[in-house]
């Protein structure tokens, strides 16, 4: 497998600008490992730390951006661990945003609150569980087991989600 390494320096101060660093880094995917940001090879991730290359040196920092292979197979079994303990804890994450979505919607029925306004707001909860889920994917290359645990919550709650709709719908219809 092909990977980029990467390694930075940057001043102290502001500590904003190592903030920043740190957040484009991580929605890269990056793991840190041994002092040395590691990510599978891929042509926009590498555009993308080229960017950031020229960021921190405007800021008087170095940066050091390395393609290639890590020789000893042990040490790429333990950073593939490392992704997919990362991605995991993004995915369990996620899974416990659906829980919290489901729980809303059964409140929602159960005290019979069948109005738009409700529709429409646990709607837009739907749609940014579902953008979450789609960052993490495209910084997913090993595909661990909650992936697919994670799309079976999504899809789940967009059942429950699509069932309220329509008894609001029914409600308001009756009530017409």
């Amino acid at each position: 497998m092909k990977w980029i390494f990467f390694s930075y320096s940057l001043p102290a101060e502001p500590s904003r600008v190592r903030v920043y660093v740190w957040r484009q880094l991580k929605k890269l995917g990056a793991i840190c490992h041994q002092s040395v940001w590691v990510v599978p090879h891929a042509k926009e991730r590498l555009n993308s730390l080229n960017r950031l290359v020229e960021e921190i040196e405007g800021w008087n920092g170095a940066a050091l951006l390395i393609t290639g292979t890590i020789v000893v197979k042990a040490q790429e079994q333990e950073i593939i661990r490392a992704f997919t303990d990362s991605r995991n804890e993004e995915y369990r994450e996620i899974i416990q945003k659906c829980e919290e979505f489901l729980k809303e919607i059964q409140f929602e029925i159960g005290r019979e609150n069948f109005i738009f306004a409700e529709v429409e707001e646990n709607e837009e909860e739907l749609e940014k569980l579902k953008h979450w889920l789609k960052k993490v994917e495209k910084r997913d290359v090993i595909k661990p087991p909650l992936r697919k645990t994670t799309l079976e919550r999504i899809k789940q709650c967009e059942s429950i989600f699509n069932d309220f709709a329509r008894r609001v719908y029914e409600h308001q219809k009756a009530r017409a």
